[in-house]
């Protein structure tokens, strides 16, 4: 009996092992092999290299892990040494900071996307630089992305708000640089939101009020503007950071299990709200630096789990009551640089090792730190009131002189218009000079003549009219040109297929492909038989981008296969450009434009 229950138990383990035991799908362990290829074989990688075991047995570091289920990788972490250093960025590689001029992040996102069973992806200091494309969305089972401390700029791609597992989105520390998006509230599990230190601009949006799941949100410098909205539907939220923006309104009411509430350095104006003195649950609070007026609430001193209270560098004034209480946890204040005046009570004015009080720059009855005369806060704040006069009446002129000039102009157009009107009419009034034949003309060869000439004429003008409109679409809409990677043309021709080849040359072949957009495209492959460097190449490729013409197919990029970033040469190159139906203009001039067009259309097309 003994003996059988040894056997039982050998075979539980056996099986418990097996089950966690993953062997990667071929595509995925390529897939892998291209990323660390992608980002330039950093040492945080190194071990995967000759490794031919399972990767999902490799042992996580503290720069690397690999976890998998079901033979696919459900997470990646990856964390570099390439910390930004810098304040600005222009969206060009910069050596020993990002990644080489090489890297393409469309190439790498893709490449990422093969691992469809994704959950958790962390990808931070690794130089990665570039905005971040659209095609992100495609990894479907994110849960947490985290991208953190990268040269990313440009916008958040509104396809990310198709993520909807996710449930942690962290991007500190990079370059967006475009209007916070709205489209947040898409995410109906998002927790976590954090895009600190990037350069996101416009206000914040009230849609954020929506996600109630948000535990954390954290947006401190940026460049974010205006109101910040009532936030009480955000029952969960325990981390509100918004440091060092713009906003420029009051103080909303916030929910009451908030526990850190960062406001410093924005604009904030008005009082403060006494229901802040009802947050029970908050721990830090900081509404330094800003241009808060009014009362001290007394409560906020009281709350029983503050530890760190700053509301300095405000216009604070009153006195604080004689009787005020602090919280056992409170181990630190700071209402220095306010207008606040009389005695400081007992428990900010008992010398302690377990609480910092720093009290200077107001009108306070103190010796112990610097003080101005209680006169001086007095004249601040009936001077404060006095600029705030002042600005009301510069207002208020300038918005009656703009009134003024904007009715000036209004009346000046209309004294224009009816000039040009009376003038129209004198014009129309005139009778026409007409000067007579002394040669008779036959009357059928006028009326042929008149025919002819009108049929012309419509002709000319229809054509000239497609011409016209043509011209305008190329002006206005031209594609920019830009880098295509393999991947990408791959893709886009089914690997080149032969059904997609459109015809062959002495120099290469022409296929016809569709991009992820839905847009046909016309892919040229050159085998490049003269040896060019690819820094040669890639200017002589520079200056065919600049040709551009309404009457010219645009060449929208290229795409170099087997370049090395060593300079050496270039074996085979591809030019991508519109896809334009219907023939060349040659087949046209030559075989059906006789057919199709008159004379007088002809003339035009070849007078350009």
């Amino acid at each position: 009996m003994g003996f059988f229950n040894i056997f039982v138990i050998v075979l539980v383990i056996c099986a418990f092992f097996i089950a966690n035991t993953y062997q990667l799908q071929s595509y995925e362990i390529q897939a892998l092999l291209q990323l660390r290829k992608h980002l330039e074989y950093p040492v945080q990688l190194d071990v995967w290299e000759n490794y031919h075991g399972d990767f999902c047995s490799l042992t996580s570091t503290l720069h690397m892990s690999i976890n998998c289920q079901d033979n696919s990788v459900t997470e990646l972490k990856i964390k570099g040494d390439k910390l930004v250093k810098l304040n600005e960025f222009h969206g060009f590689a910069i050596p020993n900071q990002t990644l080489s001029e090489g890297f393409s992040i469309d190439s790498f996102v893709t490449t990422l996307t093969r691992l469809r069973s994704l959950k958790v992806l962390t990808l931070v200091s690794l130089g990665i630089w570039g905005p971040l494309p659209d095609k992100i969305h495609r990894l479907a089972s994110l849960e947490l992305l985290d991208m953190s401390s990268n040269f990313l700029f440009g916008s958040v791609p509104f396809q990310m708000s198709r993520l909807i597992k996710l449930h942690t989105l962290t991007l500190d520390g990079n370059f967006f640089n475009e209007t916070f998006p709205d489209w947040f509230d898409s995410l109906h599990n998002l927790t976590i939101l954090s895009l600190k230190n990037n350069r996101l601009k416009g206000q914040f949006p009230s849609t954020i009020s929506k996600i109630t799941t948000l535990t954390d949100i954290v947006l401190s410098h940026n460049v974010l503007s205006g109101k910040l909205p009532d936030l009480t539907a955000l029952s969960k939220l325990l981390l509100l950071d918004l440091r060092e923006n713009h906003l420029d309104s009051e103080l909303p009411p916030l929910p009451k299990r908030l526990t850190t509430l960062l406001l410093s350095s924005n604009i904030f104006t008005g009082e403060i709200p006494v229901e802040f003195g009802t947050l029970n649950q908050l721990q830090h609070l900081d509404l330094s630096n800003n241009s808060l007026s009014g009362m001290l609430p007394a409560g906020l001193f009281s709350l029983s789990s503050i530890s760190y209270l700053n509301l300095a560098s405000n216009v604070l004034s009153g006195s604080l009551p004689s009787h005020l209480n602090c919280g056992g946890e409170l181990g630190f204040v700071d209402i220095s640089d306010n207008r606040l005046v009389g005695v400081l009570p007992s428990c900010l004015n008992t010398i302690s090792d377990k609480r910092i009080v720093k009290v200077g720059g107001n009108c306070l009855s103190l010796d112990t730190q610097y003080q101005h005369s209680e006169g001086y806060c007095k004249q601040a704040n009936s001077d404060k009131k006095r600029i705030t006069g002042k600005e009301i009446a510069l207002l208020t002129g300038v918005i009656g002189g703009i009134v003024i000039v904007v009715v000036f102009l209004l009346v000046v157009l209309l004294i224009f218009r009816r000039k040009r009107h009376a003038h129209n009419m004198v014009d129309k009034h005139i009778p026409p000079k007409v000067v007579q034949s002394t040669q008779p003309v036959p009357s059928g060869l006028l009326v042929n003549a008149k025919n002819v000439l009108q049929k012309s004429l419509n002709s000319i003008f229809k054509f000239s009219g497609v011409i016209s409109q043509v011209a305008n679409t190329g002006s206005q809409g031209a594609p920019s040109y830009r880098v295509f990677s393999m991947e990408e043309l791959l893709e886009a021709t089914e690997n080149f297929d032969q059904s997609a080849l459109l015809g062959e040359g002495s120099v290469g072949k022409i296929y016809k492909g569709r991009l992820e957009n839905g847009a046909y495209i016309a892919v040229r492959s050159l085998n490049v038989y003269r040896r060019y460097s690819n820094r040669n190449l890639k200017l002589r490729l520079d200056l065919l981008s600049k040709f551009r013409h309404p009457h010219l197919v645009s060449l929208l990029g290229h795409c170099i296969d087997g370049g090395a970033p060593d300079d050496s040469t270039v074996p085979r190159i591809f030019l991508i450009y519109e896809y334009i139906s219907n023939g060349n203009f040659r087949a046209h001039l030559s075989g059906q434009l006789c057919k199709t067009f008159s004379m007088s259309i002809s003339s035009v097309l070849m007078l350009g």
